[in-house]
C-alpha cells in the first residue's frame, strides 16, 4: 500500500516536472518567435495553448529563461550577436537622450536574449509622465500608448512605444517616487536592470570579448 502511494507520488512529481518543462519550452518559443517580452504573459499563453490551466504547473521565470537560452543556441540566426550589440548600443543612446529621467535598460536586450521581433525595454522615472511625452514630441519622435497589462505597486504609469535607431522600444514610465522607493520585483525573480554606466561597461566588455 505504501509502495503504491509512493509510486503514485513519484509519477505525479515527474508528470508535473514534464508539464513545467513543456510550458517553459513553449513560452521560450513564443518569446523568440513572436517578440513577447513578458515572461508571465508568455507562460500563461503557452499553458493555454497546451490546454493546461493549473497555476502550480507554471515554470519559474528562471526556467523559461533557461529554455530560451537553449532555444537560441539551437535556432538563433548568425546575426543574433550583432543584433544584441546594436540593440544595446541604440538603447544606450536613447538612455543618454533621456538621462535626466534616470533611465534603466531591462528585459531581453539586457539579458542578451532578444530575438528578431523583440523590443528594448527602458524604464524612466520623471517627476511627471507628461514631461516624457513633451520630450519625445519636441524631438519629433512619434509614439503610441500601450496598455499596461499588470496592476499594482510595481506597474508603470504608462507605456510608450516608438522606434529609435531602427529598433522598437517600449518606454515604461514610472514616477520618480517609485525609483526612490527601490521598486520591488513582481514574482520571485529579482529586477535586473542597468543604468547608463552599467550598460556602458557591458558594451565595453562585449567589445573586449571579440578581441580575445
Amino acid at each position: 500500500m505504501f509502495d503504491a502511494c509512493r509510486h503514485n507520488m513519484t509519477y505525479f512529481e515527474e508528470n508535473s516536472d514534464t508539464l513545467r518543462a513543456k510550458i517553459a519550452e513553449s513560452a521560450a518559443r513564443l518569446i523568440a518567435e513572436e517578440g513577447i517580452c513578458d515572461y508571465g504573459f508568455a507562460k500563461r499563453k503557452a499553458a493555454k495553448q497546451l490546454n493546461l490551466s493549473s497555476k502550480k504547473d507554471l515554470p519559474s521565470n528562471e526556467e523559461v529563461q533557461a529554455a530560451l537560452k537553449t532555444w537560441l543556441t539551437l535556432f538563433q540566426d548568425d546575426e543574433h550577436p550583432a543584433r544584441i550589440a546594436h540593440m544595446r548600443q541604440a538603447s544606450l543612446n536613447l538612455m543618454r537622450f533621456l538621462e535626466a529621467f534616470d533611465p534603466y535598460l531591462t528585459g531581453l536586450v539586457l539579458e542578451g536574449l532578444a530575438g528578431r521581433f523583440s523590443w528594448a525595454e527602458i524604464e524612466v522615472f520623471p517627476e511627471s509622465s507628461k514631461i516624457i511625452e513633451i520630450e519625445l514630441l519636441n524631438a519629433g519622435i512619434e509614439y503610441e500608448h500601450k496598455t499596461v497589462q499588470r496592476a499594482g505597486a510595481g506597474a508603470p504609469e504608462m507605456i510608450l512605444a516608438f522606434d529609435w535607431e531602427d529598433i522598437p522600444v517600449r518606454l515604461n514610465v514610472y514616477t520618480s517616487h517609485a525609483n526612490r522607493m527601490q521598486r520591488k520585483p513582481l514574482g520571485k525573480q529579482p529586477i535586473q536592470r542597468a543604468n547608463i554606466k552599467a550598460l556602458q561597461a557591458l558594451l565595453l566588455s562585449q567589445e573586449q570579448a571579440k578581441t580575445v
